[in-house]
């Protein structure tokens, strides 16, 4: 069948099921990425099943957004799943290499990628890939509880905690303009915080969120600190910015942003501009009723409300 992609399983909200000789039908290519390689905390584990759970409980969704001025997403963009990429089980070198390898394929098509994870690792080998598609910088907004910046775990470099740290060292990827976003807690190390000063990463915390004037002046720093010197933004979510108590499917972090800030920040980096997206690190073992699933689609559904008005923006200025 069109829309669904095996067995049971739906295509990411309803759409159809798509590849790389008709992607060019649709305008929003969707892939998941059933990862979890080196783990960092052994029974808290199953983000693998993320992208499945996250197209099952997108089937009872529209594109419509009452709250965002009536827009239907789905008027507006054609989406098409490519599926899930072939992961190695237990090789996460060879894994890194078909992430980026069907990444690549993605960013040639010139569509906007959505990217369920998985674990974080899986940020470095997209990003890697679309470094071969630009002329410029590529700058990272990361909306996270942690840094994720650590240069291995014990021994392993594509662990879920190491991602950005590989970043850190691609050439491709301006580090001034990568900004760790909402980061908060006592599961940092303090040597993380080090190592984005070092790399020249900037840092805004959960305390200067909730200090700002307002989401959207907070949103308008953080763009601006990554969209410097840029050619593109990439926007990668953790599901653990946000607070526990939002996110039942992701892991214990306590004092993170609500459900209705980081939908709010995720709208206003699309309406000044992304070129794709991830979310990862939902977890549905540890999440009965799958609200963190089914978060995602409110996430992915705003980030597409706000490229439809940059793309209403850009046509007004020609």
């Amino acid at each position: 069948m069109e829309n669904t992609l095996y067995g049971n399983t739906p295509c990411f909200l309803n759409s159809k099921r798509a590849d790389w000789l008709n992607s060019d039908a649709y305008d929003v290519l969707i892939f998941g990425v059933p990862w979890e390689g080196a783990v960092t905390w052994g029974d808290y584990t199953g983000c693998e099943l993320g992208p499945k759970s996250i197209r099952l409980h997108s089937a009872r969704y529209s594109g419509y957004l009452p709250e965002l001025g009536h827009i239907d997403v789905l008027e507006h963009y054609k989406l098409g799943d490519l599926g899930d990429v072939d992961v190695v089980a237990a090789n996460a070198v060879e894994t890194m290499e078909r992430i980026e390898a069907f990444a690549y394929q993605v960013w040639k098509t010139k569509k906007f990628p959505v990217i369920f994870g998985g674990d974080h690792s899986i940020t470095y080998p997209i990003v890697k890939a679309l470094g071969k598609q630009t002329n410029g910088k590529i700058g990272i907004i990361h909306l996270d509880a942690h840094y994720d910046n650590h240069p291995d775990y014990q021994g392993e470099r594509y662990a879920r905690n190491t991602p950005f740290h590989r970043l850190y060292e691609c050439e491709s990827v301006r580090n001034e303009s990568i900004v760790h976003m909402g980061i908060h807690g006592p599961r940092n190390k303090p040597e993380t915080g080090k190592y984005a000063m070092e790399a020249g990463a900037k840092t805004i915390t959960i305390r200067d969120i909730r200090q700002a004037k307002s989401i959207s002046d907070i949103a308008r720093v953080a763009y601006q600190m990554a969209k410097e010197d840029t050619e593109v933004v990439y926007l990668s979510i953790c599901s653990d910015v946000l607070d526990f108590a939002f996110n039942p499917g992701g892991p214990v972090d306590g004092n993170g942003l609500t459900s209705f800030e980081l939908l709010e920040l995720v709208h206003e980096f699309a309406k000044r501009g992304i070129n794709g997206m991830d979310f990862v690190e939902v977890y549905p073992p540890q999440d009965r009723n799958h609200q963190s699933s089914h978060f995602v689609t409110y996430a992915v559904l705003y980030a597409l409300a706000g490229n439809v008005i940059n793309l209403s923006q850009k046509e007004n200025e020609r």
